[in-house]
């Protein structure tokens, strides 16, 4: 059965498996055990938000659809680093369908999670083993936080911990991505919500004056590929110094990371190739390869050296003004 609430209290009291733009949902229910009745938010109220609020800060709702989020000219130019992340995932189909609260919240990827043979020994289907961690792990886990050596798929979600982002939760209010995503200790799970709650809209808070921000990806077909590592930088460059930055990492571990330690050695140093070639070798700290991902280590230096080198040679971002909406599109979700 399907229903389709027309509001939030409606879709948070339906029993069943919520679905929005539905990609990564439909491939996902062939599996056995994992069918079941949906919860569709076609209908659903409050989830098309998209706006600045007069300090700065943008609210995008959780049924927006990706296409939609990384072709904006305002979003591109206030926060490109984003934009390029949310506009370079998957494929234009998807894009055009999938919503950027289904990217943060989808299931993990792992071919045996998804195998109907090995899929309920998975801790993530209720089982007690990682099939992987013994198994191929050829595009797993570098850093091994915990029992489950998969990566998180969403590049969202590691673009959102780059910006320090927040997602509203229905009922609950506003808490920050780390902990809907969690710390990758927790094997069974992919994020943590609860029954009965709902993500509204993502958050991102105000740029800096003096920011600068890129993307990059190291993939191994030119397009419509997940990411072997992904990162994203944030740098806010004040009298020729840097005065505050930001690198996440995708692809790594079963949660997105920060490399603060490269952050902090960017601290009071000039944006130049000797303070980005130590930031880049800094970032592999605290990493624990699986004997098939020891390569990807050499993929995060390279990934977070050239994203800083990106990030540098443009100029800062433009801070927004204080507007009240964004300019519709043809394809949002209502």
């Amino acid at each position: 059965m399907i229903v389709f609430p027309t509001t939030l209290e409606e879709a948070q009291a339906s029993k069943g498996t919520i679905r929005a733009g539905g990609t990564e949902l439909a491939e996902r229910r062939r599996l056995p055990g994992l069918g079941g009745d949906l919860v569709d938010l076609r209908d659903t109220a409050g989830l098309d938000e998209l706006r600045f609020a007069a300090d700065g800060t943008l609210r995008i709702g959780a049924g927006h659809r990706i296409a939609n989020v990384g072709s904006n000219a305002e979003i591109r130019a206030v926060y490109p680093g984003f934009a390029e992340a949310v506009g370079g995932l998957a494929t234009p189909q998807i894009r055009a369908v999938a919503t950027m609260a289904g990217n943060l919240l989808q299931r993990t990827r792992c071919w045996y999670f998804r195998a109907p043979e090995t899929g309920d020994r998975c801790f993530k289907r209720g089982g007690n083993m990682c099939s992987a961690r013994a198994g191929d792990h050829l595009y797993h886990a570098c850093f091994d936080l915990g029992s489950c050596v998969s990566v998180h798929p969403s590049s969202i979600g590691m673009a959102m911990l780059a910006y320090d982002g927040l997602v509203d939760v229905a009922p609950g209010g506003l808490r920050s991505v780390s902990d809907l995503l969690g710390d990758g200790t927790n094997a069974s799970a992919d994020n943590a919500l609860k029954p009965g709650e709902l993500v509204t809209a993502l958050v991102l808070p105000p740029p800096q004056a003096g920011e600068h921000s890129a993307y990059f990806r190291a993939i191994s077909r030119a397009r419509s590929e997940w990411p072997l590592v992904e990162v994203l930088v944030r740098l806010v460059v004040v009298d020729g110094v840097i005065r505050d930055a930001a690198i996440a990492m995708g692809g790594v571990a079963p949660v997105p990371l920060r490399a603060s330690v490269s952050e902090a050695k960017l601290l009071g140093k000039a944006p130049d190739a000797a303070a980005f070639a130590a930031a880049a070798q800094a970032a592999t700290v605290g990493s624990a390869p699986l004997p098939m991902t020891g390569y990807k280590l050499e993929l995060v230096v390279g990934s977070v050296l050239e994203a800083l080198e990106r990030a540098a040679e443009r100029d800062p971002v433009v801070l927004p003004a204080p507007v009240n909406k964004l300019p519709r599109t043809s394809q949002e979700t209502r």
